[in-house]
């Protein structure tokens, strides 16, 4: 299904040149991956603690865009500059629930947002990207389908934080976008698995 992760090689082409030089100046793919997760950390807890300056969401999509960087970046160094490891595998998958729920969790600080579709956004996130892992234990490759993957969340919690910020989203509005995206993560659970099995199946020996 559609997603934009597929944008990945051109976005990947553009960053290429800054990989570069923070491979010839020493930078490695764990110390980016840790250091993108902080900043998520951070962020989430800024707008946690002033949520009632709406101004303050602003910071979601501008850190969503480098956040995207950053973590096309950690995978370029470790493909490209043989910087994989078992201990990158591990900070990569961990990082990314980790700053997804930061990033998530302080919507649900706003007047009128309803709290449990902002949770059952942030628990289904963390469902979506367990099933894209537990591919390559069936014997396939990770799997990274859509129509919400990390990428498609980043974008879509950007445009409600710009809503947000500007004051153009009702918190009716802002619910049903939250349990819109709910249900494109249910679609996106689902999808991983059945693509993952499909690659499975395809393994076999006729």
């Amino acid at each position: 299904m559609p997603s934009i992760y597929q944008l990945k090689p051109r976005f990947q082409n553009l960053l290429r040149p800054v990989v570069q030089r923070l491979f010839d100046n020493g930078t490695t793919a764990n110390q980016v991956t840790l250091c993108a997760a902080l900043i998520s950390l951070l962020v989430g807890a800024l707008v946690a603690t002033f949520a009632h300056h709406a101004w303050v969401f602003l910071l979601i999509p501008l850190w969503m865009i480098l956040r995207m960087a950053l973590n096309a970046i950690d995978g370029m160094l470790a493909r490209e500059f043989g910087q994989q490891s078992k201990l990158g595998a591990y900070l990569n998958e961990l990082c990314d629930i980790i700053a997804d729920s930061a990033l998530i969790l302080p919507f649900a600080l706003l007047p009128g947002i309803s709290l449990p579709a902002v949770l059952l956004v942030t628990l289904l996130a963390l469902f979506s990207e367990y099933a894209g892992v537990m591919a390559p234990l069936v014997g396939v490759s990770r799997r990274y389908d859509g129509p919400m993957g990390k990428s498609d969340r980043a974008f879509a919690l950007g445009v409600i934080a710009t809503g947000v910020t500007f004051g153009l989203l009702q918190p009716l509005w802002i619910n049903g976008l939250f349990l819109l995206i709910a249900a494109l993560l249910v679609v996106t659970l689902v999808n991983r698995v059945r693509q993952g099995l499909k690659e499975a199946s395809s393994q076999l020996p006729e």
